[in-house]
């Protein structure tokens, strides 16, 4: 019989590697092509033991290398063996106590570290995928993900003593670091706090991109957020969007998307818009008039030019035509 192939050592192969064949109830051996019932027992003749045929022809390490009908009669006896020997029904409990604390499950997955999976195994695992359907092992690829994430938060906010993933990342939030700074804080990925905040930490708003960046310079500079520091300094003081960028650090465009997204309407040219306010009403009051447009209503009304207007209140004609209009 000529052999299907060799192995990389040059050992002949007489049988797929991976598959035991069959014929009936006798099974072929991979050394020499011939069928036995039983081919564990065969291979001493070759010089082999069970270990090394298993690995050299990609089989699974508990393939008992026999026929269907050896394995039936095998079974059997020990079935009639179990009720007759203590000593199999002690060894019987001891190895379901082991697989019920995990024990068993742990001492198997060390055995199999570092070993390469067996052809035989892997055409299991490929007959067994065949038959899910691709949404249902998507639907499992996506849960075990899920639950990979959650261990990782949890051990992340035990780790800096929080009960919660959420509780730690609302702290820093509140502290104003941003998601990044969050990420390195906690040893992950720059980004894995921003990509995987909703599924790890529902329950938490996100900052803008603008509001992130500003919250640092508001809580140094001893605001409570950004909007009340916008607000103080952009309403109440009339600071200049390039002026309020100097600042925090940030750039003019950053500053004015905060400015909307908190619901305030950026003022150009603010600092000298709220000089020039404060000028025409020192001039209306000086007057006696409310404000200053009534007051040019009136003093035009009583027949005074614009460069006598602008001779009386100190203020550039420029001005006083604007407000007139």
């Amino acid at each position: 019989m000529r052999p299907l192939g060799r192995l990389a050592d040059g050992t002949p192969c007489y049988a797929p590697v991976g598959r035991m064949v069959a014929d009936g109830d006798r099974v072929c051996c991979h050394l020499c092509g011939r069928f036995f019932l039983s081919v564990a027992s065969h291979i001493r003749v070759h010089g082999w033991v069970k270990t090394d045929y298993v690995a050299a022809f990609g089989l699974e390490l508990g393939n008992p290398l026999t026929g269907e009908a050896t394995r039936k009669r095998r079974a059997a006896a020990f079935t009639a063996r179990f009720a007759a020997e203590p000593a199999i029904q002690h060894a019987h409990a001891r190895a379901h106590e082991r697989a019920r604390s995990g024990a068993l499950t742990a001492a198997a997955a060390d055995a199999a570290r570092g070993r390469p999976h067996p052809p035989e195994r892997r055409a299991k695992t490929l007959r067994t995928l065949a038959g899910i359907s691709r949404v249902a092992r998507a639907d499992g690829s996506r849960r075990a993900a899920a639950d990979r994430m959650a261990v990782l938060a949890a051990a992340v906010a035990a780790g800096f003593g929080f009960a919660d993933f959420p509780g730690y990342v609302a702290d820093r939030l509140d502290r104003g670091l941003s998601m990044a700074a969050i990420s390195r804080e906690a040893g992950l990925h720059k980004d894995w706090v921003s990509r995987r905040l909703r599924g790890v930490a529902p329950g938490v708003v996100p900052p803008s991109r603008s509001d992130s960046r500003l919250r640092p310079a508001a809580l140094r500079l001893g605001f409570a957020d950004t909007a009340s520091y916008l607000r103080a300094r952009h309403v109440d003081e009339h600071r200049t969007v390039a002026a309020i960028a100097r600042e925090a650090g940030v750039s003019p465009p950053t500053v004015r998307a905060a400015l909307g997204e908190h619901g305030l309407r950026a003022v150009a040219h603010a600092t000298k818009r709220h000089l020039a306010q404060a000028r025409g009403a020192a001039v209306a009051q000086a007057f006696g008039y409310p404000t200053l447009t009534a007051y040019i209503a009136a003093r035009r009304g009583a027949g005074a030019t614009w460069r006598g207007l602008a001779a009386e209140s100190g203020l550039p004609e420029t001005t006083l035509r604007r407000h007139a209009a």
